[in-house]
């Protein structure tokens, strides 16, 4: 059963990819052709492109599709619109699998993802930290700088490599600026709107959860509705998710049904969690 469970496939990802894909283009048609409300499509826009992260999130494991290119070719087109270099995120969230909510260990929480008072969580939803933490780690990168003890030396070129052409790509972006601001309508400000949604959504994989090794203690389950659920490629059953990364996310809801009983940290819905959250700010 656990086999066929992890057992990878190329359509269900190509049909959801193209649905997420199709989100995005309709999403910028809209913005460029300035139809009716089309400022409250920047949001819309920002969300579809944001979100994409649990896509390259799961390309990290290999999982979406069946093909070990398509993976690749996946998180490295999610990353290089996300600024988040695939190649260095892919060790950056295995050692997060391996220490999760582990003080001194895990690197999310070595970098600041649960702000524990007021004006920490504003600045953390905000998403500006980790724009800025993200260009710096592509710049420190395609310099040649230690990418972080999660990183092993055989990958340094590789990430090296992939941060040089992230930023040659930028610069081509920038100047394409200089000729039409089509890319700042339809996907530089959306980014902007669309990270505070992310940020929220990503508190609730582990926030407020146990610092220790049961990952049914560390991590959290949120029930939400199928939009939801199709915008984060089902990562709201993250406990499942952490208990069996091999599983692709077409078949956490198989997944679920079989450990539901089991799990000890639920939220139902991002609204009842982000409440919880914030009534223990100091």
């Amino acid at each position: 059963m656990r086999a066929a469970l992890m057992e990878r496939e190329n359509a269900a990802g190509l049909c959801h990819l193209a649905g997420h894909v199709a989100l995005v283009l309709v999403f910028g048609i809209w913005i460029a052709q300035g139809w009716f409300l089309w400022p409250l499509a920047l949001v819309g826009q920002g969300i579809a492109i944001c979100f994409l992260f649990t896509l390259e999130h799961e390309a990290t494991h290999k999982t979406p599709f069946r093909s070990e290119r398509l993976n690749e070719w996946v998180g490295r087109i999610a990353g290089l619109l996300l600024i988040l270099p695939f190649e260095w995120f892919r060790y950056f969230h295995l050692a997060h699998h391996r220490f999760t909510n582990i003080p001194g260990k895990d690197p999310e929480l070595l970098s600041g993802a649960r702000p524990e008072t007021c004006a920490a969580y504003v600045i953390h939803v905000s998403g500006l930290p980790f724009w800025a933490s993200m260009i710096r780690q592509v710049v420190g990168n395609a310099m040649g700088r230690d990418p972080g003890g999660y990183v092993p030396a055989r990958a340094y070129r590789r990430v090296r490599r992939e941060a040089r052409v992230m930023l040659v790509f930028y610069g081509l972006a920038g100047l394409g600026l200089l000729v039409t601001p089509l890319l700042f309508w339809v996907w530089l400000l959306p980014c902007l709107l669309g990270q505070p949604f992310l940020r929220l959504y990503l508190l609730a994989e582990h926030g407020r959860c146990a610092f220790v090794a049961d990952m049914f203690e560390n991590t959290r389950t949120t029930y939400t509705n199928r939009i939801v659920r199709f915008l984060a490629w089902n990562m709201p059953y993250h406990v499942e998710h952490h208990a069996l990364p091999q599983v692709p996310f077409h078949k956490l809801p198989v997944l679920h049904e079989q450990m539901r009983e089991h799990l000890k940290v639920t939220a139902h819905g991002y609204g009842e969690f982000t409440a919880d959250y914030a009534s223990h700010l100091r």
